[in-house]
C-alpha cells in the first residue's frame, strides 16, 4: 500500500485536567474562561490558581464570543503533514471583549487581510468526535453566513 498519499490526521490538543471545563464547553459550542472569585480578574489559559492574586477560588464564565486580534503571524511553512494544503494560515492572539487573551486561528479571511484590532467572532470547528476547536473569523464573515 502506498502511504505517500494518505493525509496525516489533524494534530489535536491534549487538554490538561485544569482546562477540561473549557474543552467541554467548547464541545457544546460555548466559549468560557476562568474568573477569580477573590479579585474578579480573568485569565487564559486555565490554571488552578489566579495568576493575579494566587487565589484558588474561581468560576467559569461564558464569553460573548467576540474580540479583536491582539497579535498574529501568518504561517507559510508546513510543520505537520496535515497542514500541507492549508498554508498559509493565521495564528493569532485574540483579546476577548471580557479581557482574557486566547491563542487560536483566524479563519474565513485571506491571511494577508488580517490585522491587529480586527473585530472577530468565535467560529467553532468540529475537529473530531470529542474535540471542538474555538477558531475566530472576522465579524463581517460571521454575519454573512
Amino acid at each position: 500500500m502506498d502511504n505517500s498519499r494518505v493525509t496525516p490526521k489533524r494534530p489535536l490538543p491534549v487538554p490538561p485536567p485544569e482546562s477540561l471545563p473549557f474543552w467541554q464547553a467548547a464541545h457544546q459550542r460555548r466559549l468560557t474562561f476562568p474568573r477569580c472569585d477573590a479579585c474578579g480578574k480573568s485569565w487564559f489559559p486555565p490554571a488552578n490558581l489566579c495568576p493575579h492574586c494566587l487565589s484558588d477560588g474561581f468560576h467559569w464564565e461564558e464569553a460573548c464570543g467576540r474580540g479583536k486580534v491582539f497579535s498574529f503571524v501568518v504561517v507559510h511553512r508546513v510543520y505537520h503533514g496535515y497542514f500541507a494544503n492549508k498554508v498559509p494560515y493565521t495564528v493569532a492572539v485574540v483579546e476577548l471583549d471580557e479581557g482574557p487573551r486566547i491563542l487560536s486561528n483566524i479563519v474565513g479571511v485571506d491571511p494577508q487581510k488580517v490585522h491587529c484590532n480586527m473585530a472577530v467572532q468565535v467560529a467553532f470547528d468540529e475537529a473530531g468526535p470529542d474535540m471542538t476547536l474555538p477558531l475566530f473569523a472576522p465579524v463581517e464573515a460571521v454575519r454573512k453566513s
